[in-house]
């Protein structure tokens, strides 16, 4: 194989380990990670370099393990209805403010709009926060102010737990 073409693909993993290491979720850390790993593991076969491969056979191995445990591990998933003014939900929109804008640049509480409000609990921790109200001229619709996570927690899990677990309650 043209050395050449080896060295470019080290640098290309190279590259992907570095930006994994960027992420603030974990598990696009994982994931991106596992990526690069595989890529140096390649490259070591390429190079017959048996210490890049062994390192990187135990890196792709705990990866994969994360991975596992991630996506097999049971979490209890609650919401506690918020009542407008609660100081919590009022202190928690300050603390999160640059996050959600983020997300929601033209987000702006406001109390009287908000007729479906909940945190989202995660294992008894609030992973997030969700705003609506139900549609003034059709009672069926809900219009959704905001739908934020905390940072720690974005990863579908939640999302997945409102969208899927309480389909029958929205409905």
């Amino acid at each position: 194989m043209d050395t050449i073409f080896i060295q470019y693909f080290g640098y290309c993993a190279s590259i992907v380990i570095a930006i994994s290491m960027t992420m603030s979720s974990i598990v696009k850390f994982r994931w991106i990670n596992l990526v690069g790993a595989s890529s140096f593991l390649a490259y070591g076969f390429m190079f017959s370099a048996w210490p890049v491969v062994a390192l990187n056979i135990f890196i792709v191995s705990v990866d994969i393990y994360y991975l596992t445990k991630i996506y097999n591990k049971k979490e209890l998933f609650d919401t506690l209805e918020i009542k407008s003014g609660n100081n919590y939900l009022i202190e928690f929109l300050k603390y999160h403010k640059t996050s959600i804008n983020k997300i929601f640049p033209n987000f702006e509480y406001k109390p009287e709009l908000n007729t479906v409000s909940f945190f989202v609990l995660r294992n008894m921790a609030v992973a997030g926060i969700f705003l609506g109200r139900v549609d003034s001229k059709n009672n069926t619709v809900l219009n959704i102010g905001l739908d934020f996570v905390v940072p720690e927690y974005q990863d579908y899990k939640s999302g997945k737990y409102i969208y899927e677990g309480l389909k029958g309650w929205f409905i």
